[in-house]
């Protein structure tokens, strides 16, 4: 009888260790540029409250496995979140499923972890001054995981709950919550926006000459004069093109009807193959939509730590 090996949510908590992810998802990303992959576009089934998402992956050398993520916005402000999901690994070899765990955490350190490498190659070289907008689950993920991508020395949080804005901001030396979204933005080097928002949540006009602005949500969450002019003498990253050639929820609402062979796929950047930033003058974008090849990057670097660790429960199927 085959034995599939259980993981719970704090097991992933003790296996995510942020520097061997890093590596896993740049190896990830390169290998998807370089067309080593096997990654269908998401789908997703509809309830009335909700929806269910499917995203499988094959990466070689790093996972083979399926990633099932349930998104109901009306579970926000409740005990219940509003992202919950499990992530299926199987043998590439032969079929046979290996693992479960967890996917809320997952979903959450990858998303920011990917967005802070994107900071990292397209925000100026002297940026020191970062804005988040939204202080859920994904701000709080971009707070931990940009301490290590600069020496910010100002960093503003805002939230349309100031409380917990100021409770995000006391986590962090350094950190200030701030009362608008304006506020936050205005001068900023980088802006991550985090919310859950349907539409634009910033203005153009507020963001600084050369800023980067960093886009994890799945409604609009970038204003159009933005991505335009990061499309016309900036920078656009994605994780895929599929993200302006696909609707959502497999693409990016930001991208659609922009020409993707003018967007950078993060791997093209990691590789080298293609420049993250051209000028400090000019405006860069990352949109992200998420991708499976984050999650099998993210789910191998569990299975491998647990493993090591011990953890983990084994359940016969």
């Amino acid at each position: 009888m085959a034995e599939l090996l259980v993981l719970s949510r704090d097991d992933v908590a003790r296996c995510l260790d942020l520097a061997a992810l890093r590596e896993r998802l740049a190896a990830a990303f390169i290998a998807f540029s370089s067309g080593s992959t096997s990654v269908p576009p998401r789908m997703a089934a509809a309830a009335p409250a909700g929806m269910l998402a499917a995203m499988p992956g094959f990466v070689p050398g790093v996972g083979f496995g399926l990633k099932a993520v349930t998104v109901f916005p009306a579970n926000h402000g409740t005990a219940i979140p509003s992202h919950q999901g499990l992530i299926a690994l199987f043998d590439p070899a032969n079929g046979s499923p290996v693992a479960v765990m967890d996917a809320s955490l997952i979903t959450e350190v990858r998303t920011a972890l990917s967005a802070a490498m994107a900071v990292d190659l397209a925000a100026r070289a002297g940026a020191r001054s970062v804005a988040i907008i939204g202080a859920g689950a994904l701000g709080h993920e971009h707070l931990r995981v940009l301490q290590g991508i600069r020496p910010w020395n100002d960093i503003r949080i805002a939230s349309r709950n100031p409380a917990n804005a100021a409770a995000l901001a006391g986590q962090q030396p350094g950190a200030r919550a701030v009362a608008t979204f304006e506020e936050a933005v205005r001068g900023a080097d980088v802006v991550c926006l985090c919310t859950d928002a349907e539409g634009t949540v910033i203005d153009h006009e507020w963001l600084a000459p050369g800023a980067h602005v960093s886009s994890v949500g799945r409604g609009a969450e970038i204003p159009a004069a933005t991505m335009a002019a990061a499309m016309a003498d900036g920078v656009v990253i994605v994780e895929w093109r599929g993200a302006a050639l696909n609707p959502p929820p497999a693409g990016a609402h930001e991208l659609q009807g922009h020409d993707s062979t003018r967007m950078a796929e993060m791997g093209e950047v990691l590789a080298g193959w293609t420049p993250g930033r051209r000028d400090d003058a000019s405006f860069t974008v990352y949109k992200s939509t998420g991708h499976a090849i984050e999650d099998m990057a993210a789910a191998s670097l569990v299975l491998d730590r647990a493993a090591t660790l011990g953890l983990g429960t084994r359940a016969p199927i």
